[in-house]
């Protein structure tokens, strides 16, 4: 099966999140039901660019492969070729990490 491609449109951004941590720091094993979801994801593709009023695109600040930090109930869930991704606003990410 061939494998899909998404483009986000305008100011989206696509993300993978991050695996949550297995381990507590204290070293205790969690299991899935207890992991919270996690806020941290790389990049996957960016959209064009917010439109501005003259017509002009205003490039998003992020980039493909940046490390970022969004918010908790932040955008949209989709599932493609068995990969869980995220379609953000980027107003919606909080920094980019590194």
């Amino acid at each position: 099966m061939a494998k899909v491609k998404i483009r986000p449109l305008g100011e989206k951004v696509l993300v993978k999140r991050v695996e949550a941590e297995a381990k507590t720091a204290g070293g205790i094993v969690l299991p899935d039901t207890a992991k919270e979801k996690p806020r941290r994801g790389i990049v996957q593709a960016i959209g064009d660019g917010k439109l501005l009023d003259d017509g002009k695109r205003h490039p998003l600040s992020v980039a493909k492969g940046d490390e970022v930090l969004f918010s908790s109930y932040a955008g949209t869930e989709i599932k493609v070729d068995g990969e869980e991704l995220l379609i953000l606003d980027e107003g919606d990410i909080l920094a980019v990490l590194g």
